[in-house]
């Protein structure tokens, strides 16, 4: 079954026994993609033979298709040298540009075509006998040639000249391309001998056709549904974007409500006061957070909520002696960029809360830290919190190991005993991934009275913060959290799809 373009090709490869595709797509006058769609047919039939080596070929450069129209830049200034005999080095600017002028004078003297002389006023150019009849040399000729035939085998420039040469003046570069031959087979020749009969085809069904009843004297194009095609790359989203977007969903689907905030910089007050952190925790220091320079303070909030925390740290809340230092406003009123996303439910509590409710962000923060496969210093970090009057840890661990394994895909969750300042009891989440072994997710617990009580919420809170960029790695199936902000193409290109 061959259609009218595989037909075509196979007559006019019978009339040449052997030819490149070039020559094909003038023969038969397709496109060169039909004309390479039709050989492939054929030769899956057995019909030709197609026949590809490797070899390296000579292009000109942007720069060398300037010259090749405009001329080098010694000949430019030999041309001007022919005219006057005798001119300033600076007479040339009117016919070279800056960069070069600069290797102009060695160019002139390595052909013999100037003498130089150096003046007070300058260096000055006298033509010579030789610049006055100037042979034409195998560069000239490598242009005219390249400009020509737009691009030759490297055998046949380096017969004129080395292709060192070419690259050196930045005129001409060395490229590997395939080259194709087709070659008529003897059971091609059988066919033709037997004669075909060469009748154009339709290949789409039209309302005009079907009507007309003409679909019963055209012949349809068969189509070859297992010939390879260019593949093709559509626009879309960043794996790492998708991810997000689909756990923000997945979690308003749930019923949690999205805690949103501008700014990427917050006041020590919501990052560390306002979750009972005490000032001299060894968090705060430029160790394990960065700092602003400029400007270094911001605002705190109103009187009444400061107040309240100020007291949770120094005397304490909730039956709690609280830290027993005095508290200082000017060190709670530094900017940072925020350390952790725990910083929105802070704010959110303060604000006010629905009782029972759900909260979840998903915010970008910074930590001084050292790269490597499963740490960044500006990653992504989901935190939540519910607040309800009959909460428990247990409620705390079921939500935590929901995320792990609903959501990353973790086939195993560890849970494991830990110490935040603002959470009592505290756990941490593990994951298993394939390939890096046991991977802590982030903290979690259940919010301190101390500190529940100073933001005006007098129910117990469950709250969790999570690397969601250790998440995506496990549903990306990636072993390096840098991928995710990778700028590799074929990683882009290919990344599997989520859910």
């Amino acid at each position: 079954m061959l259609g009218y373009n595989e037909k075509l090709v196979l007559l006019k490869l019978g009339e040449l026994k052997k030819a490149s595709i070039e020559d094909l797509t003038k023969a038969t006058g397709l496109e060169q993609v039909a004309v390479m769609r039709a050989i492939l047919t054929l030769q899956k039939e057995g019909l030709a033979k197609l026949h590809e080596r490797r070899i390296k070929v000579v292009k000109l450069t942007n720069v060398g298709e300037k010259y090749a129209e405009i001329g080098l830049p010694e000949i430019r200034a030999l041309k001007v040298l022919q005219k006057k005999k005798r001119i300033k080095l600076e007479d040339l600017k009117e016919v070279l540009t800056e960069d070069e002028i600069k290797p102009i004078v060695g160019l002139l003297r390595r052909e013999g075509w100037v003498k130089v002389e150096k003046t007070p006023e300058g260096l000055i150019l006298e033509i010579t006998e030789k610049g006055e009849k100037p042979e034409k040399r195998p560069i000239d000729q490598a242009l005219e040639l390249l400009a020509r035939e737009k691009e030759l085998p490297l055998e046949d420039v380096e017969k004129v000249i080395s292709i060192k040469e070419l690259k050196r003046r930045k005129v001409a570069q060395e490229e590997e391309v395939t080259e194709r031959e087709v070659e008529i087979t003897e059971k091609g020749l059988e066919i033709i001998r037997k004669g075909i009969e060469l009748k154009r085809e339709v290949s789409i069904l039209t309302p005009e056709l079907i009507t007309s009843g003409k679909w019963r004297e055209v012949e349809f194009k068969p189509f070859n549904i297992k010939a390879p095609v260019k593949r093709i790359y559509p626009g879309k989203k960043q794996p790492y974007r998708v991810f997000l977007d689909k756990i923000r969903r997945r979690l308003i689907e749930m019923g949690f409500i999205e805690m949103t905030v501008e700014s990427l910089i917050e006041t020590q007050f919501w990052n560390f006061d306002a979750l009972f952190q005490p000032q001299n925790h060894p968090a705060r220091e430029w160790t394990d957070t960065y700092q602003l320079k400029y400007p270094e303070k911001g605002f705190l909030p109103d009187e009444e909520l400061v107040k309240k925390v100020r007291t949770a740290h120094e005397r304490g809340l909730a039956g709690s002696r609280g830290w027993g230092y005095v508290w200082s406003p000017e060190r709670a009123m530094l900017l940072m960029p925020r350390a952790h996303a725990t910083a929105l439910s802070a704010r959110q509590l303060a604000k006010g809360v629905e009782i029972p409710g759900k909260y979840f962000t998903i915010q970008r923060v910074f930590r001084p830290d050292v790269l490597d496969r499963t740490h960044l210093i500006e990653f992504n970090q989901i935190d939540g919190f519910v607040v309800s009057e009959d909460l428990t840890f247990r409620h705390l661990l079921g939500i935590l190991k929901r995320f792990a394994i609903e959501i990353a895909g973790a086939k195993k969750v560890k849970f494991f005993p830990d110490y935040y300042p603002f959470t009592e009891p505290s756990v941490q989440l593990s994951a298993y991934h394939p390939e890096l072994g046991w991977v802590e997710f982030g903290g979690a617990g259940v919010f301190r009275e101390e500190m529940t009580e100073a933001l005006g919420i007098k129910e117990p809170v469950i709250a969790w913060g999570i690397g969601i960029d250790r998440l995506a790695m496990f549903k990306l199936g990636i072993d390096d959290i840098r991928y995710l902000f990778s700028y590799d193409l074929k990683w882009l290109r290919e990344a599997k799809l989520i859910w």
